[in-house]
């Protein structure tokens, strides 16, 4: 195992706070001050030697490595039986009110869709444009676009034709589907 090079100043401080404070940063030598205090305590954080709480500093697991002691054991976290109940009680009423919001949502089906939508707005007679498309769906116009080539013409085979009024916008609509002729033999 390789060990962690200190230097003077930053042995000092490990090795005061692990005798003095219980591991908590905030004693210095008398030469480090001001600007280099937070060069010492970022050489030693990025060296993941000490860590922070709340504003303090504290020496991290690595920092005992580092100085060869004994790492602390946590102290046991015993439930406290009040917090437990309020917990349990507070997750019980978000379950329930999940359940009841479930029950009322209209589950989204194929007809409910906003692809549903965007064809039946594409097969009225007036047909549709990218801006009513796009404040029916909430889409972009690049999601419209994409939509049009890759689900509606590539997937589900749809034809869309477009036209355009004098200085009007593009209006798009679903074509009706091409006559089969019978085969003649």
């Amino acid at each position: 195992m390789a060990t962690t090079q200190l230097t003077p100043a930053q042995h000092a401080i490990l090795a005061y706070a692990l005798e003095h404070t219980n591991g908590k940063i905030d004693w210095f030598p008398d030469n480090i001050k001001g600007g280099a205090r937070k060069k010492v305590l970022d050489g030693l954080f990025n060296r993941a030697l000490i860590t922070p709480f709340g504003t303090a500093w504290f020496v991290a697991a690595e920092g005992y490595d580092a100085m060869g002691r004994t790492r602390p054991t946590p102290a046991s976290l015993d439930a406290d039986p009040e917090i437990e109940a309020a917990v349990a009680a507070a997750e019980a009423e978000w379950a329930q009110e999940k359940t009841t919001e479930r029950a009322q949502a209209k589950p989204r089906t194929r007809e409910n869709s906003k692809q549903a939508e965007v064809i039946r707005m594409l097969q009225r007679a007036e047909g549709t444009t990218v801006r009513q498309i796009c404040e029916a769906t909430g889409w972009q116009v690049h999601t419209v676009r994409g939509t049009f080539a890759g689900a509606f013409k590539k997937k589900l085979g749809l034809t869309i034709v477009s036209d355009r009024a004098q200085g009007g916008e593009r209006v798009y609509r679903i074509a009706a589907a091409p006559c089969k002729r019978p085969s003649q033999s």
